[in-house]
């Protein structure tokens, strides 16, 4: 036993690459080697890399600095979408050992027979149309919540993303194998799903290449609900335009699906929405925000925005924060443009300087806090549901109720991975709902 082979695993980006992520690290203890936590001395450290934030470049350089620091002669790979992008560069790095593409990221206890450091970072990277097969992927990380991948790629051009030269075409696994995850999530006592992919609305499509819809994203929601042992479901990003008023309605009716969307807008003006090449109008948006509070009034709305695209001149700016700030939703993710090589927005006139993206950010930021101190406010007074999680930070532990309120109470180990009726009543300094007393049964 004392010559199994250590790996750790480290993380950037989206929940896809976490529930990717932990299938990888199931093929390396089917393998034989055992899991360490990456703050522990492993004999290979994995890096599963992204390429949406302007920083993932910078980080993964600490963060191979971080592994070697561990343990000098461990062996470094690089997987996932800056792994396909720019294979080269990552290579290059020094002390990675190899880098994995698209395609190759699920076969790398293939490439791992000899452990021994390389000069320069060995590359295996496909051409992205090679992408066309599916591999099904959960996460299992702390024991509450898993991510549960059902859909891989995108067929969209927006003018700004590098997604689809990173992962490849829409494609999707079957409702027979998603069905079979979600038993043996379930199955291993964890209380909710997140369902998870690059374009989840998608559904059905390309299932092994074959590009017509088997099923839909709303069969796959309704299937979905039927499975025994979940407690809840939640939609993770869907496109406005995939958001069909059958889903709403069938979430506001449903057994396990929780009252909580997140919705990219990216911009709230249709200049700059046709410049990015988005399928749908700022009017189409307000029509799905209004849909989501007609049948559930208590929802949680999260939207994604992107400032500071070329083209953004003050007024447009302020059309999407006058946009947002009438609009009933309760927090934004905010992210501030940033160039990529080979997408069409980054030879695009009327470049935004960084003081003014940054200015742009911050001032949407300080919009999020509004709507999510005004959003738990309207909460007060209400039953809710928490599920309590696993981690004891500052004497608290933390949990969401089904709409999205996050609420703490005074740590207690009893309560981790529990469901809890209670009442929100107050909201401290820090922003979140504090109950001062959970009953434990028993």
């Amino acid at each position: 036993m004392e010559n199994r082979k250590k790996v750790a695993f480290y993380t950037l980006g989206c929940k896809l690459n976490f529930s990717e992520t932990s299938t990888i690290a199931r093929s390396f203890q089917d393998e034989g080697f055992d899991r360490v936590d990456f703050e522990e001395i492993a004999d290979i450290y994995v890096i599963n890399t992204c390429s949406v934030t302007e920083n993932a470049d910078k980080q993964f350089k600490q963060i191979v600095k971080k592994a070697l620091k561990h343990n000098d002669k461990a062996f470094v790979a690089a997987v996932g979408c800056y792994a396909q992008l720019k294979p080269e560069e990552l290579a290059a790095v020094d002390g990675v050992d190899l880098v994995l593409g698209a395609t190759e990221k699920f076969k790398i206890t293939d490439y791992i027979n000899d452990l021994s450091k390389n000069d320069m970072g060995e590359v295996h990277s496909c051409e992205i149309e090679e992408a066309d097969f599916y591999v099904g992927s959960y996460s299992i990380g702390d024991r509450t919540r898993a991510f549960l991948k059902v859909q891989d790629g995108c067929d969209y051009k927006c003018t700004y993303c590098t997604i689809p030269l990173a992962r490849g075409i829409s494609r999707s696994d079957t409702m027979e194998n998603v069905m079979k995850n979600a038993k043996e999530i379930s199955q291993q006592g964890i209380k909710e799903i997140v369902l998870t992919g690059v374009n989840i609305g998608d559904y059905g499509k390309g299932e092994f290449g074959n590009k017509k819809h088997e099923h839909t994203f709303f069969e796959l929601v309704q299937a979905l609900d039927q499975v025994d042992g979940i407690e809840r479901l939640r939609i993770s990003s869907i496109e406005p335009n995939l958001l069909k008023n059958e889903t709403i309605e069938f979430v506001s009716q449903s057994r396990t699906f929780v009252p909580h969307f997140h919705i990219p807008l990216q911009s709230g003006s249709n200049t700059i929405l046709k410049k990015m090449k988005r399928r749908y109008l700022r009017e189409l948006y307000a029509d799905r925000v209004a849909k989501i509070r007609e049948v559930m009034p208590h929802a949680c709305i999260g939207v994604d925005v992107i400032v500071g695209f070329p083209g953004e001149t003050d007024e447009l700016f302020l059309e999407t924060y006058n946009f947002l700030n009438e609009l009933d939703i309760s927090y934004l993710h905010v992210f501030t443009y940033s160039e990529r090589d080979n997408t069409e927005a980054a030879d695009m006139e009327g470049v935004v300087p960084m003081n003014v993206r940054s200015k742009r950010s911050k001032m949407l930021r300080g919009l999020s806090v509004k709507k999510r101190r005004a959003f738990y406010e309207s909460q007060l007074g209400t039953h809710r549901t928490v599920l309590f999680e696993g981690e004891n930070k500052e004497g608290y532990i933390h949990g969401f109720t089904e709409n999205y309120v996050k609420v703490k109470t005074p740590w207690n180990p009893e309560l981790v991975n529990t469901l809890h009726d209670i009442q929100l009543t107050k909201i401290d300094e820090d922003g979140i709902v504090r109950m001062d007393f959970v009953n434990v049964p028993g």
